[in-house]
């Protein structure tokens, strides 16, 4: 199952600034198809793909939702100028994606799908916010995994038979451990080979590529290699002879690191941001009205497939695909413990030990010689009550916190031991 988070905050409202204006809350998922500094004459390559809108101040009784338990912990530690506002958006709506661009085109925003948060103060909701009375803030729609959708594992068979040999093919099994994978994780990809052929297999290539399909004004489908690896090594059992097998586990990492030179790259939210890495898999609820709603889907959507193949001398590889999700791990939430309160007896036993501790403890822990006193600082320190932090009087109550008077300078007393023995040497 599907779930979106909906977008919930609240807004700090100045009233003595708003007066008789309007405060209202927008969020835009726009999708940006060329590059900033080509905005020209008021012409933007940009295209709005949802936009929903809604009044804070005054708030609108009728529009009023129940406070979600972020919203309650804010206005409670704002006050009462604090307004709720929250936005749900549709089912299908597109991820924050970026398009990686190439090494001279850093500077300005890049391509992708990108949502914004802006609060702005005016007279009616249609009004143009201006700079000096709106505040902006950039959001991201990431997608988690799903610990409870069941992924069936990938796997794939081929046969292929040559000419002249009909009755001897050469089959090709290929699966992964399972059907989805988090960043940086290691996917396992299982090879089994069965040789009836009198050809020889010379090397096995397995690729991990990235479909893109920017689905705008008309589709278009881009594909990017992210991993790579081939071998032909005796050490990995090749060539594979005819009338022989061969049954191997291979490893393969897609990361961004490795590929950061390649541009059009599909890449998760904002290129800036340290978390950034490869676009998560694009995941969308099952259509329930057909094929329709799947053609109306705007954005861009990702997959991964692992692309294993086979090179045989005089003939065309033979491959499989294998599709798998890559996606980010479910944020552990922190459950919340409340410590429940010591029931008497515990409360008893702890006033106890507080008490007999206490009692060990001498008031006078550094006895000052005066003596031997040659920097004369007996006089100066007041060695008084020791405090500590949770410590409870019998009554059960903690005292206050002593004055700066009442406390024991450690670090003095060990100046003056210093100070004995240095000849009198001031701190």
């Amino acid at each position: 199952m599907i779930q979106i988070d909906p977008i919930d905050g609240v807004v700090l409202v100045d009233t003595e600034y708003v007066k008789n204006r309007k405060v209202f809350v927008h969020v835009l998922a726009a999708f940006r198809y060329g590059r900033e500094d080509l905005d020209v004459l008021g012409l933007t390559f940009r295209k709005d793909l949802y936009l929903a809108s809604m009044q804070v101040y005054p708030p609108i009784p009728e529009e009023q939702k129940p406070l979600t338990r972020l919203q309650e912990r804010l206005i409670k530690k704002l006050g009462s100028n604090a307004y709720p506002f929250l936005f749900q958006l549709p089912e299908n709506s597109p991820a924050s994606v970026t398009l990686q661009p190439s090494p001279e085109d850093r500077e300005g925003k890049p391509c992708g799908v990108d949502y914004e948060l802006r609060t702005y103060v005016g007279d009616s909701i249609d009004e143009k916010p201006h700079k000096r009375n709106s505040v902006n803030l950039a959001i991201r729609k990431v997608t988690y995994a799903n610990p409870e959708m069941p992924i069936a594992q990938p796997s794939e068979e081929v046969t292929k038979t040559f000419i002249m040999s009909t009755n001897s093919p050469l089959h090709l099994e290929a699966s992964l451990d399972k059907g989805m994978y988090f960043h940086g994780e290691k996917i396992a990809v299982n090879i089994q080979i069965t040789n009836n052929s009198k050809r020889e297999v010379k090397k096995i290539k397995i690729l991990v590529k990235q479909y893109a399909d920017i689905c705008l004004f008309n589709k278009a489908n881009y594909k990017c290699c992210v991993a790579y690896f081939e071998t032909d090594k005796a050490s990995d059992g090749l060539p594979v002879l005819p009338s022989h097998t061969l049954s191997k586990v291979f490893y393969v990492t897609p990361l961004l690191a490795n590929n950061k030179h390649k541009r059009g790259l599909a890449l998760d939210g904002k290129l800036k941001h340290e978390d950034t890495n490869l676009a998560t898999s694009t995941m969308f609820k099952p259509c329930e009205k057909g094929r329709e709603d799947a053609e109306n889907i705007h954005g861009i959507v990702v997959q991964y497939k692992v692309k294993c193949s086979l090179d045989v001398p005089f003939s065309r590889p033979l491959s499989v695909l294998l599709p798998f999700i890559l996606t980010h791990p479910k944020p552990e939430q922190p459950a919340e413990s409340f410590p429940a309160p010591p029931n008497p007896e515990q409360r008893q036993q702890k006033e106890e030990a507080l008490e007999a501790q206490q009692e060990a403890l001498d008031t006078n822990l550094i006895n000052f010689d005066t003596k031997n006193d040659p920097n004369r600082r007996a006089g100066k320190y007041c060695v008084g009550q020791t405090y500590m932090p949770g410590m409870l009087n019998p009554s059960g109550v903690e005292p206050a916190t002593p004055q700066d008077d009442d406390l024991i300078f450690e670090d003095f007393a060990r100046l003056r031991l210093q100070g004995a023995e240095g000849e009198g040497t001031e701190a």
